[in-house]
C-alpha cells in the first residue's frame, strides 16, 4: 500500500542520493543492467558514424559550418535512455521497511536486601563495603529486562526503601541517595527482620519466579524475628533466596586514626545462618572478600535468574516502484513526441 508521499512523484526529491541509499531493493541485479543501457546507446553512436550512408556535396569551404541545432539531435536518445533506465529502476523494485519490535516477558519479581550496618563500612571493599554493594546492586538492576525490583534495607531494624516497581530510574534514585548509614537508628543486624519484611511485599506476587537477593557481613543481632523461621516463610511463599556473605576473615581496614593512618579490627562471619536460609530457600550461599567477587556472583544470579524475553516484529513495507514507472513512462512519451518534431533526423532514425 502506498502512503500520502507517492502521490508526489514528479517531486525531484526521488533523483537524490539519499533517496537511492534508503531503498532496500527487492532485486539489486536488475541495477546492474543501467550501465549496460549507457554501453548500447555509445555502441548505437560508434557503429552510426562508420556505417552510416555519407552524402557527397560540392560547396566551398567557408560556408561549410556546424549549426547549433544539431547537437538537439542527442534529444532523443536521451529521452529513451532514461526511459529505460527508470524501467529498469522500477524492475529493481525499491523499497522501504519499517519495522517494529514488541519485546515482552513474564517477568520476574527480585528483593534486594541490603545490610547497611555500622560493619559495612569496612574498607576491605573499595570504598567500602555498603558503597560496593550499592554500586553492584545498580549495575545488576541496569541489567534487567522488565523486572519488578524493591529494596529492602536494615540495621537494628528492617525498612522498605522501595517496593517491587519497574521503574529502574526511581531504583537507582533511592540507590544513590537513600542508601546510607543514617537511614536507619536502631544499631544491630536484624537479618530475620529484613527477611519478614521483604516477604511481606511479596507475598501477593503474582510472578512466574519470586527471588530475594540477601547482602550482609554480620550474623543476626537484632530483631524480634528468627532468620531461620523468616527463611521457612518465605519459602512458604515459594520466595527463592540466595544470600552473599561479605567481608574478609582477619584483620581489616576500618576508618583511620588521629595521624591519618589506616586502622584494623578483627573481623569474623559465623556462615551457618546464612548458608541454612539460603538453602531453606532453594537457592545459593556466596562468600565473597573482594569487589570483583560480588561483582561475579550478581553476575551468576543474573544467569540463573533470567525470564525468556519474547518478541514480536511487525513489518511494514512500502514499494516505490510505481514512482519511477511513472517518470519512465513519461520520458518514453516525450522520446515519441521528439520524433516527430525538428531535433528528430528523419533520414537517418
Amino acid at each position: 500500500m502506498l502512503d500520502e508521499s507517492l502521490y508526489k512523484w514528479y517531486s525531484p526529491e526521488w533523483f537524490l542520493p539519499s533517496a537511492f541509499r534508503s531503498f532496500d531493493w527487492e532485486f539489486v541485479f536488475f541495477l546492474y543492467a543501467i550501465p549496460a543501457v549507457l554501453l548500447i546507446f555509445l555502441l548505437k553512436w560508434l557503429l552510426g558514424t562508420q556505417i552510416k550512408q555519407k552524402v557527397a556535396v560540392a560547396l566551398p569551404k567557408k560556408e561549410i559550418g556546424t549549426s547549433w541545432t544539431s547537437y538537439l539531435r542527442i534529444i532523443p536518445n536521451v529521452l529513451l535512455a532514461l526511459a529505460m533506465m527508470l524501467m529498469i529502476v522500477a524492475m529493481a523494485r525499491p523499497q522501504r521497511t519499517n519495522e517494529q519490535v514488541e519485546q515482552w516477558t513474564e517477568g520476574i519479581d527480585i528483593m534486594l536486601v541490603i545490610d547497611i550496618s555500622e560493619s559495612m563500612q569496612i574498607e576491605d571493599f573499595k570504598p567500602n563495603r555498603l558503597e560496593a554493594a550499592k554500586r553492584t546492586a545498580r549495575d545488576f538492576i541496569q541489567g534487567r529486562f522488565q523486572d519488578r525490583i524493591g529494596i529492602v534495607i536494615f540495621s537494628g531494624d528492617a525498612y522498605s526503601l522501595s517496593p517491587l516497581t519497574t521503574d529502574y530510574e526511581l531504583l537507582y534514585k533511592f540507590i544513590d541517595e537513600d542508601i546510607d548509614f543514617n537511614r536507619i537508628e536502631n544499631r544491630g543486624t536484624a537479618i530475620g527482620s529484613a527477611i519478614a519484611t521483604s516477604t511481606n511485599r511479596m507475598r501477593d506476587s503474582d510472578a512466574a519466579s519470586k527471588v530475594m537477593i540477601l547482602i550482609s557481613d554480620g550474623d543476626n543481632t537484632a530483631g524480634n524475628i528468627d532468620p531461620i523461621t523468616a527463611a521457612e516463610l518465605a519459602a512458604a511463599y515459594s520466595i527463592k533466596i540466595y544470600s552473599i556473605g561479605i567481608g574478609k576473615e582477619g584483620k581489616v581496614p576500618y576508618g583511620k586514626d588521629f595521624f591519618g593512618r589506616p586502622q584494623y579490627v578483627d573481623n569474623t562471619l559465623d556462615e551457618t545462618n546464612l548458608r541454612e536460609i539460603a538453602r531453606i530457600g532453594e537457592g545459593q550461599f556466596y562468600r565473597v572478600s573482594d569487589n570483583q567477587a560480588l561483582v561475579n556472583v550478581f553476575g551468576l544470579i543474573d544467569e540463573y535468574e533470567k525470564a525468556e524475553i519474547k518478541e514480536t516484529r511487525y513489518k511494514n513495507t512500502t514499494d516505490f516502484y510505481p514512482i519511477y514507472l511513472s517518470w519512465g513512462v513519461v520520458f518514453f512519451l516525450l522520446f515519441m513526441l521528439s520524433k516527430s518534431t525538428f531535433v528528430s533526423n528523419v533520414l537517418e532514425d
